[in-house]
């Protein structure tokens, strides 16, 4: 080492720069704009490190993780065939083939009438049980309400059981790249955390836009208290708890009273049972967002609609359905099966 640079040292004129800075700027440089984490060593060091170069930190309460494995490929039916890869290299690579020589399924095949014909039976029976009268309420008849104030425009995240596969094909997008869910894993906890990465999207690149979240109520468990982050950050979120006591089914709170006669609730309560109407939307309202507790469609309606024209705050609406509500029958085992 030369004289100068001793001498540098000595005099503490050389600058030492911490790792959360490098990790910091690295980020800056790949055009990176939003970090989320979960403070605590040595999140708080990059954190305090990436704000200070521009990018925006959000704080979270519940960790996520995504997971890409070959071994999954063939889980739930045998496919013909497999690809595995980046889904943007995979994707760039079918365009570009598909380019070289267009190709389009036969529209009059055999295939595309029966697929036809079973959209417009479940779309028949779909609307038969929105219809429904009775209370309380089935998801079908809570789906459809929601879908007829949706704003086109909107980000539709979904999560749960019933009420992410229900919601599929009830709750519609019109714009690519505007619903997210737990896809075919079935991935419980990345709801409200899908539903703040895209509010900060469209606070950012569009005021005005909303993000409906729709949630089962043991769905929102599993991360419910991201609602302080939604609230600490005025996020344009309307949360919908579909409320059901239960995971897949629950009880009233006549039957769970009747059975908690017979012992403690560790020993004679099901499993996948909840407690009965259980208030979801106090949670909003206690870090200042506003709540509602739904039971009927006009009550629903009236929430909704008031929840997507005050956009000062973010909003849940707590949305009581029939215990036993499920979804339609699937003519596929592999659909419900366990695959344990």
């Amino acid at each position: 080492m030369s004289e100068s640079n001793l001498a540098e040292r000595s005099d503490g004129r050389e600058r030492l720069v911490s790792g959360a800075k490098v990790v910091a700027q690295a980020l800056k440089t790949q055009d990176v704009n939003y970090m989320f984490g979960i403070v605590g060593i040595p999140v708080t060091e990059i954190a305090l490190a990436a704000q200070e170069v521009g990018i925006r930190y959000i704080g979270m309460r519940n960790e996520q993780a995504v997971d890409i494995c070959a071994e999954e490929l063939g889980n739930n039916v045998r496919p013909a065939v497999t690809l595995l890869g980046d889904i943007n290299a995979v994707t760039k690579q079918l365009l570009e083939q598909f380019d070289k020589t267009p190709w389009q399924y036969p529209p009059e095949s055999k295939w595309w009438k029966i697929l036809r014909e079973k959209m417009k039976s479940n779309e028949a029976l779909s609307k038969e049980l929105a219809f429904k009268k009775s209370l309380p309420m089935n998801y079908y008849t809570v789906f459809y309400h929601i879908q007829e104030q949706l704003p086109r425009d909107c980000f539709v995240v979904s999560e749960g059981a019933n009420t992410m596969d229900i919601g599929r094909t009830v709750l519609q997008n019109y714009l690519p790249r505007h619903r997210l869910d737990a896809g075919t894993f079935g991935t419980m906890g990345v709801g409200l955390g899908f539903a703040i990465a895209s509010a900060l999207v469209a606070k950012d690149r569009n005021p005005g836009q909303q993000v409906i979240c729709v949630e089962g109520d043991s769905a929102f468990g599993f991360s419910g208290m991201e609602v302080e982050t939604i609230c600490r950050y005025n996020l344009p979120i309307i949360l919908l708890v579909v409320n059901n006591n239960g995971i897949y089914q629950g009880f009233d709170t006549d039957t769970w009273k009747e059975m908690l006669k017979f012992g403690d609730a560790t020993t004679v309560a099901p499993p996948m049972c909840l407690l009965p109407h259980s208030h979801y939307e106090h949670v909003m309202i206690a870090f200042g967002g506003k709540g509602y507790f739904v039971q009927t469609p006009e009550e629903l309606q009236k929430s909704l609609r008031q929840s997507l024209a005050d956009t000062t705050k973010p909003s849940l609406i707590n949305i009581m359905i029939e215990p036993q509500a499920m979804r339609k029958a699937q003519d596929f085992h592999w659909l419900t099966r366990s695959n344990m």
